[in-house]
């Protein structure tokens, strides 16, 4: 027996992005649930499933006025929200519910009411076995595999700073954006060292902000007023919380898993795909998943990349918001890869890619610890 299709029905991130520092994170995600319930032309009443990380899915559901029949709350990090969409899926084709809301909110820089970072960040393992030698942060867990990548395959820090270059360039045609000034490789070079080979502009910024969207059967979907975008394909995988035990410092598995499951499910090519988005909390990330994902070879993403391949015009538009590197992230960036990929199948991003009917959003959690891959289509198969 075939499963009914599911779709994204409403779509809407926050009011504002950037500093707010008059909303606490409960509100965060208030406001972007009231945004996608009007962008669905919805209200809490019609919701029957609530899906959250940062804030715990029942205070969400009673300050929304939501009655579930179904909640979770997964968190793992900045892939959460992107394995909420598989969740929720699978729980309306089940009849557990039949209108999901998945919401995000953070105080990634004004920190208001902020949560902060679940155990699995470093948790009992990397504080025993990690944190003492130095492996404590972002950049210097991150920092491990990156050097080992750039080594294997005869790299330099100049292909990382393409790869802001070539985000920024995106980030200039969104006026939602936090940084659109164009850059140079040498502007990202010389901008402040954060731990070698990583400098500021490598690095994802500090933002406030959230998006929330709304899922329902696909044979619901064409009652909205929104063109539904289908979700054609999910996964999701784990490797681990230690960046010091990953299986090959060059690849991501959990990357490599969640993508060939979602692309089994779709059951289409790499060339079917016209547009990206791959979690960029560090510039090495999209080298690792364009080739996880299997658009490059081993070590070929760079030259990919150099080339203008994922750049306005070329044939893989990739991270067409800015990504975190220059549109926004306030530390769990999986909601913006996939509010992205959403506008662009709807035909409404800031940077259209002309024709655009299936997005592949890729999601981390952790230091490569966690992934999730949704395929998402203007049409049904």
């Amino acid at each position: 027996m075939k499963h009914q299709h599911v779709a994204v029905v409403g779509a809407a991130e926050t009011t504002e992005m950037g500093v707010i520092p008059n909303l606490t994170e409960l509100q965060l995600h208030a406001d972007a649930a009231l945004n996608a319930l009007a962008d669905a032309g919805l209200t809490a009443a019609d919701i029957d499933g609530i899906a959250c990380a940062g804030v715990a899915p029942d205070v969400l559901a009673s300050y929304l006025g939501v009655t579930p029949t179904w909640i979770d709350g997964t968190h793992i990090g900045g892939s959460s929200f992107i394995l909420h969409v598989r969740h929720a899926m699978v729980a309306i084709q089940a009849g557990h519910c039949k209108t999901v809301i998945i919401t995000h909110g953070e105080s990634g820089r004004s920190a208001v009411g902020a949560a902060g970072f679940p155990e699995f960040f470093a948790g009992r393992l990397g504080g025993e076995f990690e944190v003492p030698y130095g492996g404590n942060i972002p950049p210097t867990m991150f920092t491990i595999p990156a050097l080992r990548y750039l080594k294997e395959f005869d790299l330099t820090i100049e292909d990382l700073a393409q790869v802001a270059v070539a985000q920024r360039k995106w980030a200039a045609l969104n006026p939602r954006a936090t940084f659109k000034d164009p850059i140079t490789i040498d502007d990202v070079l010389n901008s402040k060292m954060i731990a070698y080979p990583f400098t500021l502009l490598m690095c994802c910024l500090r933002t406030d902000g959230g998006g929330a969207l709304i899922l329902t059967s696909a044979d619901r979907a064409k009652d909205f007023s929104q063109p539904p975008v289908y979700i054609l394909g999910t996964g999701e995988s784990c490797e681990g919380p230690m960046i010091s035990q990953m299986e090959d410092y060059t690849t991501s598995r959990a990357f490599r898993v969640a993508g060939e499951i979602a692309f089994a499910e779709a059951g289409i090519e790499r060339d079917d795909v016209d547009h990206v988005m791959i979690y960029d909390a560090f510039a090495h990330v999209p080298l690792y998943g364009l080739e996880d994902l299997g658009f490059c070879k081993p070590g070929e993403a760079a030259g990919f990349i150099r080339d203008g391949h994922t750049s306005l015009g070329g044939k893989l538009p990739t991270n067409t918001n800015g990504g975190g590197l220059s549109y926004m992230h306030s530390g769990m960036y999986g909601m913006y890869a996939m509010q992205e990929s959403v506008r662009q199948i709807r035909g409404l991003a800031p940077a259209q890619v002309p024709g655009a009917k299936i997005s592949v959003a890729l999601g981390i959690g952790g230091m490569f610890s966690v992934s999730g891959t949704i395929i998402f289509g203007n049409e049904l198969p």
